[in-house]
């Protein structure tokens, strides 16, 4: 007996006459079925903005799966061109076995964004003696919205306290 195919979104699931589930996805691609690409590496990075270049960290981390770097650091920068450049953005590039590649980039890390917000260079080296600045309810939520999708947490307020957690630790004070 043949498996059936039933549709779920952009997939289809492949189901013995039985009823058992065989545990692979096909991807429907304008009519052929095809098997969805073995993943062969996932590589996390954080680059700058719209200036990722074959040079350290970039280069060694790919050079070594095989994939093609200028047409990553193209891809990168094109995504990157409308962030503030030099920003930098956590990337996860996943690596397939062909060689080819697909990327998700993420929010800047929340120091960044609060360092970016209060004015500093860097975060205390003993944050419980010395502070360095003062970071507002204001400043936390709209860092706290512009990570909204990278983080957890079921409502903005408890992003808002994750985000002040993450500024005391730099040695900031947060206004109440």
């Amino acid at each position: 007996m043949s498996p059936s195919y039933e549709p779920f979104g952009s997939y289809f699931y492949v189901k013995q006459t039985t009823g058992e589930l065989i545990f692979s996805v096909i991807t429907h691609n304008k009519g052929n079925f095809k098997m969805a690409k073995k993943v062969q590496a996932y590589v996390k990075l954080q680059v700058a903005a719209g200036m990722a270049n074959p040079s350290p960290p970039v280069g060694p981390a790919l050079g070594q799966q095989g994939v093609n770097i200028m047409e990553f650091c193209k891809a990168f920068n094109a995504r990157t061109e409308s962030l503030e450049k030099g920003l930098p953005i956590p990337v996860v590039i996943t690596v397939y076995a062909d060689k080819s590649f697909t990327f998700v980039t993420k929010t800047p890390p929340a120091a960044v964004l609060l360092k970016k917000a209060v004015g500093i260079k860097s975060g205390s080296g003993k944050p419980n003696k010395d502070k360095v600045g003062t970071v507002t309810q204001e400043q936390i939520r709209q860092i706290a919205e512009t990570k909204a999708a990278d983080m957890t947490g079921a409502t903005i307020e408890t992003k808002m306290k994750s985000i002040a957690g993450t500024a005391r630790s730099m040695g900031l004070i947060v206004e109440e």
